[in-house]
């Protein structure tokens, strides 16, 4: 074989398979007004979404971030496959101007495609890694429908949520962490009841306390009042005092130059 027949055997290979591909499909219709373009576009990064979480999830070493991822996974998948599934095959059958019936028919191939990628994303529970049949255990292909294990209602059984020994170890530190933030919670608040009944017993004691000092600031002021009263007769009594005293001390005074005077006039007549 030579080089020219196996590029052109790639070439047919390549046209034939055209159809199928993913980003030239969305980029010639999302701009559009093709609803199927634009949801399937949604649905196509959701998927995309998925896959690098459970890829950081894989990588993290945090238990608790690795659960929350894998129920963010979780909740995205059901959320797919109950919700955008089920539009995207109504949608894919519906007419649209200017499509053909290869179109409409790859449309339909892309939509059958993507249970098988939606259950192929690890989300940490036993349930995801299943296969049965072309779809796994997860849903089956009849009469060229999509149907899903799910109850009447539409919802998924319980083991599709059913929690891996992860996260219901993850689940049991939780509670035990959150008992013991509630007997903490609980030594508070027996703390707070006693430090009311002290608050409560001192408001009382300054209650009864309020009475004696309002007659102690009442003594207070009359004491105050005497003290006044006394200080300006004293002070009245002083000046009495001392201007007497002034007086007798003249008398002397002026008795004693008497004297002298008197002493001198015997002393010069002699």
């Amino acid at each position: 074989m030579t080089v020219i027949d196996i590029l052109t055997r790639v070439d047919a290979i390549c046209q034939k398979y055209d159809r199928y591909d993913v980003d030239k499909l969305n980029g010639a219709n999302v701009a559009g007004d093709d609803p199927f373009a634009r949801l399937y576009a949604s649905v196509d990064a959701d998927i995309n979404q998925c896959v690098d979480k459970a890829e950081t999830a894989k990588q993290e070493k945090n238990r608790a971030a690795v659960v929350a991822l894998n129920a963010e996974i979780r909740r995205t998948k059901a959320k797919l496959l109950e919700e955008d599934l089920p539009k995207l095959q109504r949608l894919a059958v519906k007419k649209v101007k200017g499509l053909t019936r290869e179109e409409i028919a790859t449309r339909s191939d892309l939509v059958a495609a993507l249970p098988d990628r939606i259950q192929s994303i690890p989300d940490g529970s036993s349930t995801a890694t299943k296969k049965n049949g072309s779809w796994g255990a997860s849903g089956s292909r009849t009469g060229g429908a999509i149907k899903f294990d799910s109850t009447a209602d539409g919802n998924f059984d319980d083991e599709y949520f059913k929690g891996t020994e992860e996260s219901n170890q993850f689940r049991r530190e939780y509670e035990m962490r959150r008992m013991k933030q509630d007997e903490g919670l609980d030594v508070i608040g027996e703390g707070l009841e006693t430090l009311k009944n002290m608050a409560s017993d001192m408001n009382e004691e300054l209650d009864r306390q309020v009475p004696l000092m309002d007659e102690m600031d009442d003594k207070v002021d009359r004491a105050n009042a005497d003290l006044k009263n006394t200080n300006v007769r004293l002070k009245e009594t002083v000046l009495q005092l001392r201007s007497s005293r002034n007086f007798c001390i003249d008398i002397i005074l002026l008795c004693v130059i008497l004297g002298i005077a008197a002493y001198l006039y015997n002393v010069l007549k002699k």
